[in-house]
């Protein structure tokens, strides 16, 4: 199956009665195996099954989200979401089979025992009442995904979607900035009624769930299905405590001399955006003109790199450009039968097309490094906290290639990216802060819940300042992060993993060849191991211990304060 292309890949509706009967089948085959090779090779048939089903769901979901105004693949997703559910049940009774078969010991001994961590997880966040509700839970989530999608935003005599109208937050007309912002913010505002009732809804649909499940809310469960086993809530707040006593700071002074870069009074939310006073870096050609560059760097980052990039080409696995109608976030998703990553992005030439190239590429090379060295499916892809390491880590390994996209406003892209990974960290955290309050006071208003982003970004981010923008102003900023929609408490990884990132960048000063062995590392092992076991087999400090954060943005602040560009005032 090496000769194919994304764009010709046939796609055949799942027969979801015949997997469900295969999978019952398999299920009471397993329980009478009479000795691990027979079972071992039952598992192997039904990974291959397992392989065929994602990969048909996989490519429904891609070509909806290329094009969500295509009526044949909004109905197949309805399908795939309605019918997944209902054949749970029947996976869960083939997991079970393996969980209790007398040959457990043995399929350990072989795959190690988080084959068997992530069997129990799936079945402790299912329950038969809940399928109904995930459901719901569905097509509320492929609504707002379609909102965001086909907004449509008139500024400058263009019709814009939510990632063209970002180009102009950096404009150097500063009148400008403030429109298109202003321009932004009125998109929500406009559908804040539907957006309200829309979370309001998922908050009901997913607390019941938890419910369901024994737990008083839904947090437990948001925790397992991200696939956390050896952390919980304890943690992640003493981490939002590190972020708010040693970055929060820091970003105050980053943001302080960039008002000064600037010569303006006061720094504005529509200022943020723009760096640099003469320009932020901008790609020095089109959009294929990045993707060209980006195959030459990897070629030269190393062998398996180069390998890997050509793949991607080669297979049309990589669909970049913005088009209309196309969902506005970006992923890296795969097709298992044929043991590749796909990413999807929206390019708006700016620096984040850069980033789209190292951050959803490096989560493929480590999808495409898994799943040529994990003997199992369940290892390709691993927990959401440890994929991020991944896509952050490649943004780092890309630094000293910046001059072949950016030409001589290299150094511009080095510093905005760099201080770009800083002041993200008090969002993220904001970001799952509000999660938690909201699944935990389910009798909060609508308001009173954006009335609790407004207190959130007053802890974390006490240099925004809106001007006049009444929605974003009171709180409203928080409606356009799609995770807390689409990904109940994935946000928070983006945090935990900008300090790994930030470790490997430490790294790599000191040994590059070390720690691309220990990058290595951690993108072929999949979801073999834990999260934590994942950070000790990549030489990767845990992010929970006191002063770990200090010590992993060290570099990073050292480099951002020795910069022309913090100098200048």
């Amino acid at each position: 199956m090496s000769d194919f292309t994304f764009s010709t890949l046939e796609y055949q509706r799942p027969d979801f009665a015949a997997v469900g009967s295969f999978a019952e089948q398999m299920a009471e085959r397993m329980k009478q195996a009479g000795s691990y090779e027979e079972l071992k090779a039952l598992m192997k048939e039904s990974e291959e099954a397992s392989k065929d089903f994602s990969t048909m769901c996989v490519i429904a979901s891609i070509r909806n989200t290329l094009d969500t105004r295509d009526e044949f693949y909004e109905k197949e997703q309805e399908y795939i979401d309605e019918q997944t559910p209902l054949i749970t049940p029947k996976f869960l009774a083939m997991d079970a089979a393996l969980l209790n078969s007398p040959f457990r010991a043995d399929i350990e001994k072989e795959y190690g025992k988080q084959y068997f961590v992530q069997k129990e997880l799936e079945k402790k966040i299912f329950c038969e009442a809940n399928i109904p509700l995930m459901q719901q839970e569905a097509k509320l989530t492929n609504e707002y995904q379609k909102m965001m999608a086909t907004a449509e935003i008139p500024f400058d005599g263009k019709t814009l979607n939510l990632y063209g109208v970002q180009k102009y937050f950096e404009h150097e007309d500063r009148s400008i900035r403030a429109a298109a912002v202003k321009a932004y913010s009125d998109f929500y505002h406009k559908n804040e009624e539907r957006l309200e009732e829309i979370w309001d809804e998922l908050i009901k649909i997913r607390n019941e769930m938890g419910r369901n499940l024994g737990y008083e809310n839904f947090i437990p469960v948001g925790y397992m299905q991200q696939g956390r086993t050896d952390y919980g809530q304890k943690e992640v707040e003493s981490f939002r405590e590190q972020v708010l006593t040693e970055i929060v700071p820091l970003c105050e002074k980053l943001y302080e001399a960039q008002r000064k870069r600037l010569g303006i009074d006061t720094l504005k939310f529509y200022d943020e955006s723009r760096v640099f006073a003469d320009g932020n870096a901008v790609p020095a050609g089109d959009d294929d003109f990045m993707v060209e560059q980006a195959r030459k760097m990897y070629h030269e980052i190393s062998p398996e790199t180069g390998e890997f990039i050509d793949f991607m080409i080669e297979h049309e696995l990589m669909d970049l450009k913005n088009k209309p109608g196309k969902a506005s976030t970006g992923y890296m998703t795969y097709l298992a039968r044929y043991q590749s990553p796909f990413v999807f992005s929206c390019f708006n030439q700016t620096i984040f097309d850069m980033q789209v190239l190292t951050h959803e590429l490096g989560h493929a090379f480590a999808g495409y490094m898994a799943m040529r060295h994990q003997p199992v499916m369940e290892y390709y892809s691993e927990s959401t906290d440890i994929a991020e390491i991944h896509s952050m880590s490649m943004e780092q390994f890309s630094y000293p290639y910046a001059e072949q996209f950016f030409g001589e406003d290299a150094d511009k892209f080095r510093f905005a990216h760099l201080q770009e990974a800083m002041t993200f960290v008090p969002f993220g955290v904001a970001v799952d802060e509000f999660q938690h309050i909201c699944y935990a006071n389910p009798s909060l208003t609508p308001k009173e819940r954006t009335l609790e982003w407004k207190k959130l970004e007053e802890k974390y981010m006490p240099w925004r300042k809106y001007d006049a923008d009444d929605f974003f102003d009171r709180g409203g900023y928080w409606y356009h992060k799609l995770h807390i929609y689409l990904y109940p408490f994935y946000y928070i990884n983006y945090t935990l993993t900008t300090m790994g990132a930030m470790e490997f960048k430490k790294k790599n000063y000191e040994d590059h060849a070390a720690a691309w062995e220990d990058y290595l590392k951690l993108c072929k092992c999949g979801g073999s191991m834990s999260y934590l076991e994942t950070l000790r087999h990549a030489n990767v400090h845990n992010p929970f211990e006191a002063g770990s954060v200090k010590n992993a943005i060290s570099v990073a602040k050292d480099e951002l304060f020795a910069s022309k560009y913090m100098k200048e005032d």
